[in-house]
This record gives structure tokens, sequence and C-alpha cells, in this order.
């Protein structure tokens, strides 16, 4: 009697360790059926950080979002009213600064996350200006941010002026907020 249920208890154990593992594979091939890039623009690198680590839980491709003429440790200090930053994102804000290089092959992708640092409570337009030089039709939109205190702000409403067509779009996120833990499983659940 006592080896009928050892029998049982084990194929029972087994069974549910098929069943797990097979759940994990049929989500992993669900996630590696769509093709993802995490695209990013980062001046101090903590934003980098976050889209390397979003980038291999997603298997994702990765792509910096580099400005034409770079940033420099004076152009974004924001207590100087007359720095760069300041003059982008307060005098002028529908400036579009312009990139280095664009996205290879961007039709290919599925979904795109698009990390970036909150500047004045929104994306600095450098984003805006990602946007508005590349199609996105079709493709789910996945903001994510850093910042020490800031939310979203107006981020998203700002960030909308740029796509006037059909993407699904996710609300943005402050993902330092998060252990790697959160962080994966809202990576998983974004994509899915």
């Amino acid at each position: 009697m006592n080896r009928i249920i050892t029998a049982m208890a084990a194929l029972l154990l087994m069974v549910g360790c098929k069943s797990n593992a097979k759940q994990n594979i049929n989500r992993e091939d669900k996630n590696m059926q769509k093709k993802v890039l995490v695209a990013y623009f980062s001046y101090s690198g903590t934003t980098k950080g976050y889209a390397e680590k979003i980038a291999k839980q997603a298997h994702a491709d990765l792509f910096e979002i580099q400005a034409a003429q770079p940033y420099t440790d004076a152009d974004v200090d924001w207590r100087d009213d007359n720095s760069r930053v300041n003059r982008e994102m307060k005098t002028n804000p529908d400036s579009r600064p312009a990139i280095a290089k664009k996205v290879d092959n961007l039709k290919t992708y599925d979904v795109v996350f698009v990390g970036f640092p909150i500047w004045w409570y929104i994306a600095p337009n450098i984003i805006n200006t990602f946007f508005e030089t590349n199609d996105f039709k079709g493709k789910t939109i996945i903001p994510f941010f850093t910042s020490a205190s800031s939310g979203p702000g107006e981020t998203d409403k700002h960030l909308h002026k740029s796509i006037n067509y059909n993407v699904t779009w996710k609300p943005a996120v402050r993902v330092n907020r998060w252990n790697d833990k959160e962080l994966n499983e809202w990576v998983d659940k974004s994509i899915q």
C-alpha cells in the first residue's frame, strides 16, 4: 500500500513539474515570437543600466538614442537658466534635438520599450525627436523612465503629441523604484 501511495505521489509531482515547465516554455515561446527593441536615452548612465536589464529580461535588442550634439555637464545644469536643457525644455519646449543615428529595421519590431530620465517633469525633447523621425504604426510602445523622486508628470501627454497614429501605448512607469524581481515581472507582463 505504501508503494502505491509513494508511486502516486511521485507521479503527481512529475505531472505538476511537467505542467509548470510547459507553462514556462509556452510563456517564453510567446515572448520570443514578438520581436522586442529597448531604445533609451541616458545622460548619467542610470537609464542605460535599467535599459540593459529590461533588454536582457525581454530577450530584446538594445538601441541607444544619442544626441547628434552630445550633452555636456554644462548643458544639463538645470540651475543655469542659459543651459542647453533649460533652453530646450523651458524656453523652447517644442525644440527637437537632432539624433545621431536611426534604428535599423525598426519595422521588424513588434514591441518597443523607450527609456529616458525625467527632465522638468516630462521626457526630454530628444524622445519626441525619436518618435517623430521613426514610424511606430501598429507597434506596442512601452515608455519607462528613471528619476530620483519625480513621477511621470505629463510625460504620456507630452509624447503623444509626437505620435498621432495607431499604436498600442502603455503608460510611462518609473523603473528605478523596483527591485530586479519586480522589474522582471513588469517586463514579462508588458510584452504578453
